[in-house]
């Protein structure tokens, strides 16, 4: 494996198992819309795209609706959904290790920046990061392939043979392949192996302890 100067990391299902609090607001958005025909597995399909996109794929809701439905999910997971939330074992480690030799690490997701930062900074990942780019707040700048553009943008990496993104769902792995850098899809997330191996990951994982090998 060639050795990567700049290594850009998903949030939800990469570096922390937020699924709780997601899925919880999710169901706190849609008890409002008196929907309650669902199954614990249509809803673990919203972890890692884009809210509003999941709301019109899984729900059948129309934009309007979705855009709606976002904001409702925000009212419960800002005050509480955001912090049921517990960082995967061994990541703080893996982001020290990186650090120490000379890593650049970038957070590169679908969440809103506002709570993407607070996430960050409440569980103590913030210090390990040289940059921390989220998704606006109106929706604009959700796909991966947006998030990773304005993050690499930002900090003026050119050479994108050095760069990885490091995710668990094929939206990570799409991403990637559409700026143009390789890829990193990880097991122990929301996705499968087959999910990340047809989204075309160029290496995958199966547990953080593989991952700290396969970046050493």
């Amino acid at each position: 494996m060639k050795s990567y100067s700049t290594i850009l990391f998903d949030l939800d299902g990469t570096l922390s198992d937020s699924s709780q609090g997601i899925i919880n607001s999710i169901i706190y958005a849609l008890e409002k819309y008196d929907v309650n025909d669902y199954d614990m597995q249509l809803l673990r399909k919203f972890l890692g795209p884009p809210l509003h996109e999941s709301f019109e794929k899984f729900m059948g809701f129309d934009k309007e609706k979705s855009l709606q439905a976002v904001k409702l999910y925000r009212e419960y997971f800002s005050s509480k959904g955001l912090f049921e939330n517990e960082i995967y074992g061994g990541v703080s480690d893996l982001l020290q290790n990186l650090k120490e030799n000379g890593k650049a690490l970038i957070v590169a997701t679908s969440k809103p920046q506002p709570f993407t930062d607070r996430i960050m900074e409440h569980f103590n990942l913030a210090k390990y990061f040289d940059f921390i780019a989220g998704s606006n707040m109106d929706t604009t700048r959700s796909k991966k392939a947006e998030v990773i553009e304005y993050a690499l943008s930002e900090c003026n990496i050119k050479d994108k043979s050095k760069v990885v993104m490091i995710g668990d769902r094929a939206e990570d792995m799409i991403g990637a392949q559409t700026v143009g850098v390789d890829s990193i899809g990880v097991e122990y997330g929301y996705g499968t192996f087959d999910e990340l191996k047809n989204a075309g990951a160029t290496y995958i994982v199966k547990t953080v302890g593989e991952l700290k090998d396969l970046l050493s």
